[in-house]
């Protein structure tokens, strides 16, 4: 009867298994000191070797020329323990044999000593299925068993193991399987198989097992009866339902370009033949991943599960992203795959998520925004910029004096009553003394329908100076100065952008010492939201508000 290859090539001694040295040298140490520990616990991931490491030691200690690091294999016992035949090496399933009677059934298998071995060895496999009450039925024995029994329980989740139960074992966890030592391995099998097989195919069936010897040894037995003895990447692929580089490129390639169009021609393309599209989406978050690790680290870096042709490639087309991309891309596919392992319509989530893809590229840094602003100085209109190939988007420069909608509602509005007034946006002359520009101010807020701005203008002296609207207020007033309202209406009236200086005092010009903190706070304030950069960074993000000015000069 044929046995599949994981079976076959199981390894029989500490030498034969691939990785997981500290687990192979503490052991044989162990061995070789007589200082063999009554219970062990064996933690990692599936298919890493944890009962196959159970067994050997279970034929170190059993061997005829034993205890021995490296046992004969031909004695009775090593055969019979390598066929799962000695009745001395106990093997348990703990996902079926879980409860409190099984633990005592065992409890009382215990008591008696080996028929012909050396140790009575129990293998608990998946150890960590057995309910809290078996484990206590099973403490006081693993605690201090008889001098014959050894105890192995493995398990792919440790922390569910009862910490009464790890504090009485050794624990050895053990750790995937590097994936130049994996590949290296199935050469070697395929080798014995007289199989040929490119360094592709090795990668992609490497890569199907992530890290588990035992996973990518079945990937490679069902490559073998699918494809012969000849192995083809292209062919290994498409029996595993894997992409190919060539195909998630495509996504890097419409990323670089901001095509969506693309994007959608992509989801028909995988739609039409037949693939799967949450294990499309997996595979590029992988991708996402692997470019991320080969921006940062370069080609030759060993976090990347691939071939060497593959991670130059990979390291080729990173450098078309920044970092900070290649992150959000990451992210929003991680996302992506989340979303799709409970939609109903996952061919929509998968065509929107690849075309947020798209729009998150051309987002710009707020670091990079703010630059942008303060670089006009807020003196007029910077001129239009070049069209951007990779679809960033572009700050809108600063329009320049009244808009179109501000000299429609001037034209419209009521000549004031003032003889010296007339100083609206867009004409020559701007009135400079105090009775002329607090009426003008008045009028303009009034119309505007800012009563409270109005009214603290009303009762304030107001003068222009240069570029200083100086203003003489009393301390109940000297807050609405500082409103973006009142900085629109002062430049709309003198048709120009003028700083409010707020001076604390009454309207006859009687100033009052600014002694409190508070007051100071204010005129800070009022300074601070005068400035035009300021007023501008309002208008452009909408809503933004000011809690705290601080001066540094104090």
């Amino acid at each position: 009867m044929y046995q599949v290859i994981a079976r076959k090539y199981r390894p029989q001694t500490f030498e034969d298994v691939v990785n997981q040295e500290h687990v192979k040298t503490t052991l044989e140490n162990a061995i070789a000191l007589k200082r063999i520990a009554h219970g062990y616990i064996f933690s990692g991931q599936r298919g890493t070797g944890k009962t196959t490491v159970a067994r050997i030691l279970a034929r170190c200690v059993n061997c005829i020329e034993g205890p021995t690091a490296r046992p004969c294999g031909v004695c009775a016992s090593c055969r019979e323990i390598t066929a799962g035949g000695t009745v001395d090496v106990i093997e348990i399933d703990a996902a079926s044999n879980r409860g409190i009677n099984e633990m005592r059934e065992l409890r009382e298998n215990v008591r008696y000593q080996p028929a012909r071995d050396r140790y009575k060895v129990f293998i608990v496999d998946e150890a960590h299925q057995i309910t809290s009450e078996a484990f206590n039925a099973l403490l006081k024995t693993i605690e201090e068993p008889p001098p014959w029994v050894l105890f192995v329980l493995c398990t792919t989740e440790a922390h569910k193991i009862p910490a009464t139960i790890a504090s009485r074992c050794q624990h050895f966890s053990f750790r995937s399987v590097d994936f130049e030592d994996l590949t290296a391995r199935m050469a070697w099998i395929c080798r014995q198989e007289g199989i040929e097989a490119d360094a592709e195919a090795l990668a992609v069936l490497a890569q199907a097992g992530e890290g588990s010897v035992r996973d990518s040894l079945s990937a490679l037995d069902q490559a073998i009866a699918c494809c012969g003895a000849k192995l083809v990447a292209a062919e290994v692929r498409a029996l595993l339902g894997a992409f190919s580089l060539e195909s998630l490129e495509t996504v890097s390639e419409a990323l670089a370009a901001g095509d969506s169009r693309r994007m959608l021609e992509v989801v028909d393309e995988l739609e039409r033949n037949g693939h799967n599209l949450q294990h499309f989406s997996r595979e590029l978050s992988r991708y996402f991943r692997n470019l991320l690790v080969a921006r940062i680290s370069g080609a030759e870096t060993r976090l990347i599960a691939a071939s060497a042709e593959q991670r130059a490639r990979l390291a080729e087309v990173a450098a078309k992203f920044s970092e900070e991309d290649l992150t959000r891309y990451l992210q929003l596919s991680l996302d992506l795959f989340r979303d799709l392992q409970f939609s109903l319509q996952p061919r929509f989530h998968l065509e929107i998520g690849l075309v947020r893809l798209v729009k998150a590229g051309r987002l710009l840094p707020i670091e990079q925004a703010l630059a942008d602003l303060g670089a006009t100085g807020g003196a007029g209109p910077r001129p239009a910029p070049p069209p951007n190939p990779t679809g960033s988007v572009a700050v809108a420069p600063r329009r320049a004096g009244p808009s179109p909608f501000e000299l429609d509602r001037a034209k419209k509005a009521p000549a004031p009553d003032s003889a010296g007034s007339g100083g609206l946006a867009g004409e020559s002359a701007c009135p400079t003394k105090s009775q002329d520009a607090r009426a003008q101010l008045h009028a303009h807020l009034s119309r505007g329908g800012f009563t409270h701005l109005a009214d603290a203008v009303e009762n304030a002296r107001v003068e222009v100076s240069g570029g200083d609207l100086r203003i003489v207020a009393e301390p109940a007033y000297k807050m609405y100065f500082g409103d973006p309202a009142f900085a629109n209406a002062v430049r709309e009236v003198f048709g120009r952008p003028l700083r409010p200086v707020v001076t604390v005092g009454d309207a006859e010009g009687r100033q009052a010492p600014l002694d409190s903190p508070a007051e100071r706070e204010d005129e800070a304030r009022g300074r601070a939201l005068a400035n035009p950069e300021v007023q501008r960074f309002q208008e452009v993000f909408e809503g933004s508000r000011i809690h705290k000015v601080r001066n540094l000069k104090e």
